[in-house]
């Protein structure tokens, strides 16, 4: 119990978690987005995006790292134009919460996927024939049928998430009380040959995975 309630391991709970949620809410914001233009539009490039999707899932984490690194940083593709607005993206807070987002995405993407797929389409045509708008249609008929796999795809981005290791080490900076996540932690414990601690820090993980599944 000590240990778990050390400064710094409530510090990396707190960038943990709070990163983890915010890059699940991003993710079923614009998860949503992307399944619903890839169920219901056709476009140019619309299985190039459907690829896309699974970048994550088909890169190594320490890929994912070096690669947001080199994007994010200062002198990076993006990282240079955040730069002279005073966003420092690489090595803060907002890496963290940037790495999580772009491993989280397709679990909400592919799990609202084939719940879009499933919609009545003669359901929305009532609702229009009965006088409904497009956002009362939306809110009263597409949401609430959506909504369990919208719940789920978040509870997976979130859950991943907070297990995420190798992309985050590299853009966070794992600057103590921080940007230091968890997952390090465990890693430096176990480097160190400190198996009990690693395992307490462990347990408070997983327990708190499988609250959220």
């Amino acid at each position: 119990w000590t240990l778990i309630t050390e400064p710094r391991v409530l510090a990396s709970y707190k960038i943990t978690f709070g990163a983890s949620l915010i890059g699940a809410l991003i993710n079923a914001f614009f998860g949503f987005i992307v399944a619903w233009c890839l169920v219901r539009y056709r476009f140019p490039g619309r299985k190039v995006l459907d690829a896309l999707v699974d970048l994550p899932f088909a890169l190594p984490t320490a890929v994912s790292g070096i690669a947001l690194t080199a994007v994010y940083s200062k002198n990076g593709w993006v990282g240079q134009y955040l730069e002279p607005l005073g966003i420092k993206a690489a090595f803060s807070e907002l890496g963290v919460i940037i790495a999580m987002t772009f491993i989280g995405l397709p679990f909400v993407v592919r799990t609202m996927q084939p719940a879009l797929e499933e919609l009545d389409g003669e359901s929305e045509e009532a609702a229009a024939s009965l006088g409904a708008t497009r956002l009362q249609t939306f809110t009263k008929v597409i949401f609430p049928t959506i909504l369990p796999a919208l719940l789920t795809g978040f509870a997976l981005a979130f859950a991943r998430a907070l297990g995420e290791y190798g992309s985050v080490v590299f853009i966070s900076g794992n600057m103590p009380m921080r940007t230091e996540i968890t997952s390090l932690l465990i890693i430096t414990k176990l480097e160190q040959y400190d198996y009990a601690g690693a395992t307490a820090l462990a347990v408070v993980m997983l327990l708190a995975s499988f609250v959220l599944l």
